[in-house]
């Protein structure tokens, strides 16, 4: 079964100015308390300006960059990081969920990037991450 690509047209009419827009990558820097990160920021510009047009994935350099800066700055763990927990013997979403007592549910956007975990949570996967012994301890406990 073939992958499903997809793929822009290089240009498009500006829907503000009906002016020509070629597909291009830009820098975009985004912020986050005081701390701040350089990301390519694919879209739809005019020549010589940074103001763009952004469709489909285009923002997700961003959502990643902004997700970093929070893992540094606060310890809310990014997506990656969350998605390690995977490593653990064992562990399905599940099981995650239970031991964390957020649901199978909400681990899954967790790891897809869609919701945060909570100060909590955040602490636990961090100590988690550290000391994977206490993984087997907590699924036992959650059998």
């Amino acid at each position: 079964m073939a992958s499903a690509v997809q793929t822009l047209p290089d240009a498009m009419v500006s829907p503000k100015t009906g002016e020509v827009l070629r597909r291009d990558v830009r820098p975009f820097i985004v912020s986050y308390k005081g701390r701040s990160k350089t990301v390519d920021l694919p879209g739809y510009y005019r020549a010589k300006e940074d103001d763009g047009v952004h469709v489909g994935d285009d923002m997700n350099v961003t959502d990643i960059a902004l997700r970093a800066l929070k893992e540094d700055v606060e310890g809310i763990p990014a997506p990656t990081a969350i998605k390690c927990v995977s490593h653990w013997p064992n562990l399905s979403l599940r099981k995650a969920g239970g031991i964390l007592k957020v649901g199978e549910d909400a681990f899954d956007k967790y790891t897809r990037g869609l919701v945060e975990p909570s100060g909590p949570t955040s602490q636990l996967l961090g100590v988690l991450d550290r000391h994977s012994k206490l993984v087997d301890e907590l699924c036992q406990q959650a059998s």
